[in-house]
């Protein structure tokens, strides 16, 4: 687990192990190059390999209206979204190349489907998208597959240190034809068989899950 947020980070790498899971802790920003070039370094040291980078690190965006947004608030979501995904990828690949592996990017269906004053998240999460056919296609040469997933409305509460209480409605619910919001299990479960073998024909495409 690479973040900055090093009391969630350290809480799940206990819950991990308590559970018998091998698992690690790298505090990292994922904008900052040298950072995740350590980080990477330190994985391979450890573990020999890097069969799996699942990129799921980001910030989201206040609202404010594109005449109120600095650009110094553009950079920081445009950095941290979409050039750390290039990041990790291009640090992971550095190890991941002699044996190939999977890649799997968290994009957002705001790439599709904007609310308003979100520009820079958007902008981001679009970027994700492109970057990953893009990469499917550049990386195919050493069997590293790259795919995208597009979560919607996603209830991260419980998965808060300390766990929140959801500020949800009986209206968030409903509006979604499963008639509840998503969960990061949801999405979880799509990474889980993204990453195996089951997939080994799926590369270079975006899944929804909303």
């Amino acid at each position: 687990i690479i973040d900055v947020d090093e009391d969630a980070a350290s809480y799940r790498v206990k819950d991990f192990r308590e559970k018998g899971i091998e698992a690690m802790y790298l505090k990292a920003d994922v904008s900052i190059e040298m950072e995740v070039a350590k980080a990477m370094e330190a994985i391979y040291s450890r573990y020999g390999a890097i069969n799996i980078l699942v990129n799921n690190a980001g910030i989201g965006f206040s609202g404010k209206s594109i005449v109120e947004q600095s650009l110094e608030e553009w950079k920081k979501v445009i950095d941290t979204n979409l050039t750390g995904v290039w990041l990790c990828s291009k640090y992971a690949v550095k190890y991941m190349k002699n044996t190939g592996g999977v890649i799997i990017n968290i994009a957002s269906t705001r790439a599709f489907q904007s609310e308003p004053n979100t520009e820079p998240y958007s902008a981001s999460k679009g970027g994700i998208v492109a970057l990953t056919h893009s990469l499917a296609v550049s990386l195919s040469k050493y069997n590293i597959r790259v795919i995208s997933i597009s979560p919607g409305w996603i209830d991260t509460s419980k998965w808060q240190v300390p766990p929140t209480a959801p500020s949800l409605s009986n209206l968030d619910h409903k509006q979604h034809l499963t008639k509840r919001i998503g969960t990061p299990e949801d999405i979880a479960s799509l990474v889980s068989f993204l990453a195996s073998e089951e997939a080994s024909w799926i590369s270079g495409v975006n899944f929804v899950i909303d």
